[in-house]
């Protein structure tokens, strides 16, 4: 049973990092435009198992699909991202305890991908789907997304999900090293705490990517060339 409503985190960025970078280059964001048809939305393990306990992760369900409706009718790609069901192992064990790892390898729950989604989002016919056996969807060996979105030519991807300092700091990370314009979209992702996810926020605008709300990445998407 769900505890509390739905909720958004207070998130921020220091105006000193803005500062920062403004310094670096000349503007504060690093992207000031993008390309619908060569962005790809990437929305993190949105399943029950991570929203139904989190009022944060159930507050950015309007946003991801906001931005998900925006992108397809302007063009772009939108990429559902879900755990798939590993392996048990020693190690796992050893780190997360026996019952708690057996719990995490299940979370991304059993049968055909587009229904395992968290029941409040709306997907559509030519949606990617895909599995993730490690916590970043752009980690080699470990998810097909990267190879599919070289073939759909992306070279955007904007970060959404669960949980903002897990899975989707991870994924934006590894999505800068092989070499994506990277967004993460500030209020599209949820963890526990807002002090967890301004530290993730902090982390991915210094060093990989841009951090832009929901409205701005609207303007982007929507913007003419």
């Amino acid at each position: 049973m769900q505890e509390t409503e739905p909720r958004l985190h207070a998130w921020r960025i220091e105006e000193r990092e803005y500062r920062r970078q403004e310094q670096r280059r000349g503007r504060r964001f690093a992207y000031s435009h993008l390309t619908p048809a060569r962005t790809a939305l990437v929305v993190i393990d949105m399943v029950p198992f991570f929203v139904d306990a989190n009022p944060h992760a159930r507050g950015i369900v309007p946003h991801i699909q906001q931005l998900a409706d925006r992108l397809r009718a302007a063009g772009g790609t939108v990429a559902w991202v879900l755990p798939a069901r590993t392996a048990r192992t020693p190690v796992g064990d050893e780190f997360h305890g026996p019952e708690a790892a057996e719990t995490f390898r299940n979370a991304g729950g059993t049968g055909p991908l587009p229904g395992r989604l968290w029941p409040g989002l709306a997907t559509r016919p030519g949606d990617i789907f895909v599995e993730k056996s490690g916590p970043s969807a752009f980690f080699p060996g470990r998810c097909s997304l990267p190879d599919i979105l070289e073939e759909h030519h992306i070279d955007t991807v904007l970060v959404t999900g669960t949980v903002t300092q897990v899975c989707c700091e991870s994924s934006a990370r590894d999505a800068s090293t092989l070499g994506y314009r990277v967004v993460m979209v500030a209020d599209a992702n949820a963890t526990g705490r807002d002090q967890d996810h301004n530290a993730t926020l902090a982390t991915i605008y210094r060093s990989f990517g841009d951090v832009r709300p929901t409205a701005e990445v609207l303007d982007l998407i929507d913007a003419v060339p």
